[in-house]
């Protein structure tokens, strides 16, 4: 081999030399963008740092996450999604740093936290109108649960292993695992846009006498009650719907360790290093996969990100008026901002409504209050991701 040879291999194999280049420019631009919203507007930085290096990573060397010869360091590290590990690990995580009181101390916030899953179902129905089968349309859906690691599971369980999903609408065929991908990019990305979704919409819904409720502190929940909880959780749950075991099941081990109080390692471990470490990698695996090969792609992708939009907005309404509703019944006792804390993203829904709280009244604390409807979310969208997969799966 020559010396022009050499010079022709080396300017071939850049990434601009890449047919597809165009298209892996935006997923550039797109990570670029999710970094800065990361480190300069601190919006959910240790999901969008992963996940923005993650896209950047892959787009700008693609053989980092070679699928068809099942080669590169994001994709060994994108098989902890692909065998379905990431995601009950992130739940053991969630349940070793959640605080059930606030939900035990008054089970109505069960309702509004169920009410925010309204989101899954619109856009399962919005799926199916723009030309998805049941089996994406749920894997969709499940975005409007607010909840990263339910998208991922509940998608790779449906529609991963699936070679090729149609779009009767747009006449597009893509492999589910791309499909799955886009599904894991939109739900993260809008999981950590919460603060700038839900206020518009918080703030429309309701008016500035209703923002401004104080809540009354609730009991205080005893220590057997905690302890309890997600024994009785995992028992009558599991019983009624069985494929929401893996998440159910994870979160509420995690929380059996923290309120137990005779296992402090174990709580560290799951709360701090075990859920950074794999915050990380699934964040990586996410972002590996937002890559764009063809237009039909970009199709589907814009498609899927407005259904998203789609499912977040529907999640918070439905809350918030659920939300109005028990305002009206309990003759104001209730701030029915707290129903948008439903959607099961921990703990930034609740601190939204806390801080549009204090917007009205510096003196209204209303974390703890939005805190009920929140875990309560958390559970809902594992429930729910479990009866779309008994249904569909």
């Amino acid at each position: 081999m020559n010396i022009g040879d050499l010079i022709k291999n080396f300017f071939g194999n850049m990434g601009f030399m890449d047919g597809n280049f165009y298209l892996r420019a935006i997923m550039i631009v797109v990570a670029l963008v999710l970094i800065f919203l990361a480190v300069k507007k601190d919006f959910e930085p240790y999901l969008l740092i992963p996940i923005g290096v993650g896209m950047l990573l892959v787009n700008l060397a693609p053989a980092l996450y070679n699928a068809s010869e099942g080669t590169g360091l994001l994709y060994t590290i994108h098989t902890g999604i692909s065998l379905e590990l990431f995601p009950p690990l992130i739940f053991l995580g969630i349940g070793a740093t959640t605080d059930f009181g606030p939900l035990i101390s008054n089970p109505k916030s069960l309702i509004l936290g169920a009410a925010a899953q309204l989101g899954i179902f619109i856009t399962f129905i919005g799926a199916i109108l723009l030309g998805f089968d049941g089996l994406v349309a749920s894997s969709i859906g499940i975005i409007g649960g607010a909840d990263g690691p339910t998208a991922i599971l509940l998608s790779n369980k449906l529609i991963g292993a699936v070679e090729l999903c149609k779009n009767s609408l747009f006449n597009i065929e893509i492999p589910g695992s791309t499909l799955c991908a886009i599904i894991a990019v939109v739900a993260y990305s809008y999981m950590a846009l919460v603060p700038i979704i839900q206020p518009p919409i918080i703030k429309l819904l309701t008016t500035k006498k209703e923002r401004a409720v104080h809540m009354e502190q609730t009991r205080e929940v005893s220590k057997r009650e905690k302890i309890l909880f997600p024994i009785v959780v995992m028992i009558v749950v599991i019983l009624l719907i069985p494929d929401c075991a893996p998440l159910i099941g994870m979160l509420m081990l995690g929380n059996l360790i923290k309120e137990s109080g005779v296992v402090p390692n174990l709580v560290d471990a799951a709360a701090k290093y075990l859920m950074y470490i794999v915050t990380i990698l699934l964040g990586l695996s996410v972002g590996a996969t937002a890559s764009l090969s063809d237009p039909k792609t970009a199709i589907i992708f814009a498609v899927v990100l407005f259904l998203g939009l789609i499912a977040f907005s529907f999640a918070t309404a439905g809350g918030v008026l659920i939300g109005k509703l028990m305002y009206k019944l309990t003759k104001g006792k209730i701030n029915p901002m707290i129903g948008a804390a439903g959607v099961s993203a921990v703990p930034m829904a609740a601190r939204v409504v806390h801080k549009i709280g204090q917007e009205e009244d510096s003196s209204n604390y209303l974390l703890m209050a939005a805190m009920g409807p929140n875990v309560a979310g958390v559970i809902g969208s594992a429930v729910a991701a479990g009866l779309l997969l008994s249904i569909f799966g």
